[in-house]
């Protein structure tokens, strides 16, 4: 008897366990549901305090308008974050959830993840994740006029926090004390995505809704970055796509990824393209990722080491000089006689980085004998060729020197 009710029990049990479990999945907020209304309902609050503020109001005091904006987007988070919690995390646990919302609940964790060691990125990125999922909403339901306005203040939000995430990545590059050093090459990397999803997310938008005339100048840029978007990317891919972004971010980012900063992503990248021609066995392939190298030394030198101010010794700045005096006198042959231009360049770019490879703790022997045979062939350093008589046979010594 007494196991008898125990399985009486026992079925009991599941059985009601089964019906709160299917009353709970029907209960269960979809994404249209009460959450879906209350967000909307958030979501005009905002866009009406956003356009207020940005709006030229003489009648209306500034601070006042400022504050109203920010009570109503700290709200919109605030439904945004509930929505996640009680819908899209209850879906995924009971099992209902569409791959949409797993994914959403899946970049959650990973946002969520960084609030123990990484505070500060996570309260940016949090914000970031909550704003793209509901825009990802907005976009499905086609309403073109809640899209328009809701663009304006999108962007204006996403570009502030792309900034704030930048900024507290150079702040962690630009520290010199140990407590970075080891976690420097994974902060590279982050960059350099971070301005990948700025350019997919937000600078296209700008770009197909006209938001800032003045990106205009970029456009070549951008759709140089385009290219590198389709198909599988190799090293030499990558760091060329990366060499475009950091570019792009001269123009964007000046004050939060400052010089400094983008100075050592770019020697990161020489660093790579370096490596990249030493390891490269096979002649046809080594001459392009050559190529590559050429074009990011050009691209070190014109577009960011020609706007430094201060720099580390006198010394260093001097040697710049004379350097950047050379590339303009060289410069002058672009309209003349552009196979030239083209070979006096590469000279130089070979000769000024030979000189900086010469004193570096990472061994650059291979790369230096191609930079010499590469002189050799263009008849800017001179072979001699030596020979003596040892146990009966010619020995012939080759020597390389600038010409």
């Amino acid at each position: 008897m007494e196991e008898r009710s125990l399985r009486i029990v026992g079925t009991d049990k599941n059985f009601f366990s089964k019906i709160t479990n299917t009353l709970t999945k029907i209960l269960i907020p979809t994404k249209i549901g009460i959450n879906g209304m209350l967000i909307s309902i958030k979501r005009n609050s905002l866009i009406k305090a956003f356009e207020n503020y940005t709006e030229e109001n003489d009648n209306y005091d500034n601070n006042e308008l400022e504050k109203k904006y920010d009570s109503a987007y700290e709200a919109y988070l605030d439904s945004l974050d509930k929505y996640v919690m009680d819908s899209v995390y209850k879906k995924v646990r009971n099992g209902t959830a569409t791959e949409f919302e797993k994914d959403a609940m899946a970049r959650y964790y990973e946002v969520t993840s960084l609030k123990e060691n990484e505070y500060i990125e996570y309260k940016y990125r949090k914000q970031k994740y909550l704003l793209e999922l509901d825009y990802d909403g907005i976009k499905v339901s086609g309403k073109e006029k809640v899209i328009a306005r809701y663009n304006k203040f999108y962007i204006s939000k996403m570009d502030s926090l792309y900034k704030s995430i930048l900024k507290n990545y150079s702040i962690k590059v630009a520290d010199t004390t140990n407590k970075y050093d080891s976690a420097k090459e994974w902060i590279y990397t982050k960059i350099f995505h971070t301005l990948e999803d700025y350019i997919q997310n937000i600078l296209s938008l700008k770009l197909d809704t006209n938001y800032d005339s003045n990106l205009k100048n970029i456009a070549n840029d951008y759709e140089k970055y385009e290219s590198y978007t389709i198909g599988k990317l190799d090293t030499k891919d990558n760091i060329e796509k990366n060499m475009i972004l950091l570019g792009i971010s001269r123009k964007l980012f000046t004050h939060s990824l400052p010089l400094i900063v983008a100075e050592q992503c770019y020697e990161k990248l020489l660093k790579d393209a370096r490596t990249l021609v030493q390891d490269t066995k096979i002649a046809a392939k080594r001459e392009k990722v050559y190529g590559m190298l050429i074009n990011l030394i050009e691209d070190y030198n014109v577009k960011l080491l020609s706007t430094k101010v201060y720099w580390e010794t006198p010394k260093q700045r001097e040697e710049y000089k004379k350097f950047w005096n050379k590339y303009k006198e060289i410069s002058k042959l672009k309209e003349t006689d552009f196979i030239e231009y083209v070979k006096q360049k590469e000279i130089l770019f070979i000769k000024n980085d030979m000189k900086k490879l010469q004193d570096s703790k990472i061994d650059y022997s291979k790369i230096l004998t191609y930079y010499k045979r590469k002189l050799v062939d263009y008849g800017a350093m001179r072979e001699l060729k030596n020979s003596y008589k040892s146990e009966g046979k010619y020995i012939k010594n080759k020597k390389r020197e600038v010409a």
